[in-house]
């Protein structure tokens, strides 16, 4: 394992970061190889596969993998957001608005994170799978929804600014306790609550992640030091993975792609789900 043997975490017990063994490396860019996939294949999800991956397969602990997969969803996500940004499809009071209670809520998760049972923890992240496999499966009709005439995008009153904040609150929670960007939730929220056009919700989206995730990388780091050895063996199994995966969304069709990842994600979801109540209720 990557992190402290005896599983203790805090300010005054530092994680250390342990030499690898033989395997190690190839898992470690094996983790990465399904991330980079999902991600070439659809544009999304990648982060959600990152923590059960890294955890079963690289043998990681799940706080190095919950801080690991917001590093890559942080790096990612920066690029995104200067790519969008150049087309005039951010939306700066929107990021501002969500992010300043986001950081709180990524600092508090992150901290909340250290603290439940590992069994518990891939549990609800199990759920969060389902979940978003079923908003990711309502994604192409809601990006072709009409923005409302005059909405948040236009003029971002003092309402906007509430929901906004709000919402964030609640999806920093998620990121910093789960290690996820939330870029499902963060579309859906800014789109169905705000009214905003599909492409400037994307755009706006990756640029609130991008903050948010940095600084529950940064409450994860109150706990332990990030391997920056595995962060890179799990970039370069991304690459390979996304490289693959845009060959393949090129040539398939959307219907399936969509069925593939669907099964996959569902899957794993169920897997996480059954084995660690199991582990609970005592049965293994």
């Amino acid at each position: 394992m990557y992190g402290s043997p005896d599983g203790t975490h805090g300010r005054t017990h530092r994680e250390r970061v342990e030499p690898m063994t033989a395997w190690q490396p190839i898992l470690t860019v094996a983790s990465g190889v399904p991330i980079g996939l999902q991600l070439g294949m659809t544009g999304t999800g990648g982060a959600l596969l990152a923590v059960p991956l890294l955890v079963y397969i690289a043998g990681m602990t799940v706080q190095e993998a919950a801080a690991m997969s917001l590093v890559v969803v942080a790096a990612s996500s920066l690029f995104g957001t200067w790519t969008f940004a150049r087309a005039g499809e951010v939306n700066g009071r929107a990021t501002l608005a969500f992010s300043w209670t986001g950081m709180i809520g990524a600092w508090v998760g992150a901290y909340g994170h250290h603290v439940i049972r590992k069994e518990i923890l891939l549990i609800g992240f199990g759920c969060l799978l389902l979940l978003a496999r079923w908003l990711v499966a309502r994604q192409t009709a809601l990006l072709k929804r009409e923005p409302v005439s005059g909405s948040c995008p236009e003029r971002f009153s003092t309402l906007c600014w509430i929901k906004a904040s709000g919402m964030g609150l609640g999806i920093g929670l998620l990121n910093g306790f789960f290690g996820v960007g939330g870029g499902f939730m963060i579309v859906a929220a800014l789109v169905l609550t705000l009214g905003f056009p599909s492409r400037l919700a994307i755009g706006t989206s990756l640029s609130i992640i991008t903050i948010i995730a940095t600084t529950g990388v940064a409450g994860h780091l109150e706990f332990g030091v990030l391997d920056k050895r595995a962060a890179s063996l799990v970039v370069l199994g991304s690459l390979i993975g996304m490289t693959a995966g845009t060959k393949i969304g090129h040539v398939a069709s959307p219907s399936l792609v969509g069925l593939l990842t669907g099964v996959v994600t569902v899957s794993i979801a169920l897997a996480l789900i059954l084995f660690n109540a199991a582990k609970l209720a005592g049965f293994i």
